[in-house]
């Protein structure tokens, strides 16, 4: 970028602590609690170690109802204190439609500017001139849409809605890179697994029940496990493949994005005066 002032700097700091990592695929439908699906490993001895895969209409207290399912896991975040989340919606949207001063005030406002899904999508277009703009991130990381795509608004919406705002408001989370990384809260990362499948060579076709599709998520599957040196158990494996949306194999990807960014100590260049701590981040 032309005239941009570009430095580095450390996103994660000291992670000895984390010994949980969540992978978790999102989504804003009316039955989120079958849609969502949450992948939990930890940290041992410097590798993953996958331990569960499994629907978030299964966390105690949630159900298949997108409000009841939303509840839930607000306070599964809340009491992991020692976890890393990976959740795959945009955490923020382009700087130019952001009247906020900073990061903070623009989620917990969000709710308050628009009142519903339809609405955010509607004044996002109108704000953008009827384009989809992307944010530096999504340009870098070459995630598939703008934040308010057709596809993706409803994710959007709802995870800063019924995620973000009210654990930032509680200030019972951090949200990296734009808030700093304290000990003893839940730590909450933007991930892609588009994205991470893209800067591996291993984004083709994996969602759908055709005999490609299974060979692609036991493809993917197989590198996940290859490059965290373990083995899934056979029932894990079979209800990650069995799962033909691809959501499940999603939860998955999400955690190993978050496992390496910790073990990497990830750092990324601070470009246009801090523009990554107005838009978010994607961790690959």
């Amino acid at each position: 970028m032309k005239g941009a002032v570009v430095r580095r700097r450390p996103l994660l700091h000291s992670p000895g602590h984390l010994r949980r990592v969540y992978g978790i695929d999102f989504s804003g439908a009316a039955n989120a609690g079958k849609k969502i699906w949450i992948t939990g490993g930890v940290i041992e001895n410097g590798a993953l170690r996958i331990k569960d895969c499994y629907q978030a209409e299964t966390l105690p207290g949630s159900g298949n109802e997108r409000d009841k399912c939303m509840a839930a896991l607000r306070d599964f975040i809340m009491k992991e204190r020692t976890g890393a989340f990976g959740l795959d919606f945009p955490f923020g949207l382009p700087r130019s439609m952001v009247k906020e001063k900073d990061w903070e005030d623009f989620i917990l406002s969000f709710p308050r500017h628009y009142p519903g899904a339809e609405e955010f999508r509607k004044a996002s277009y109108k704000t953008s001139g009827g384009s989809e703009l992307k944010r530096i991130t999504d340009r870098e990381c070459r995630t598939p849409f703008s934040p308010y795509n057709l596809r993706l608004y409803r994710q959007t919406y709802f995870g800063i809605c019924e995620v973000l705002a009210p654990l930032v408001r509680s200030h019972s989370v951090c949200v990296l890179p734009m808030q700093k990384a304290i000990p003893g809260r839940s730590w909450l990362l933007e991930v892609c697994p588009a994205s991470t499948l893209k800067q591996e060579h291993l984004y083709f076709p994996y969602k759908g029940r055709t005999k490609s599709h299974d060979t692609a998520r036991t493809h993917i599957l197989e590198w996940i496990e290859e490059s965290c040196a373990m083995s899934l158990p056979r029932t894990m494996q079979l209800t990650i493949l069995r799962d033909h949306y691809g959501d499940a194999l999603d939860s998955v990807i999400a955690a190993f994005a978050i496992f390496r960014a910790l073990r990497d100590q990830a750092t990324i260049a601070t470009i246009d005066d801090d523009a990554y701590s107005i838009e978010g981040y994607v961790y690959v």
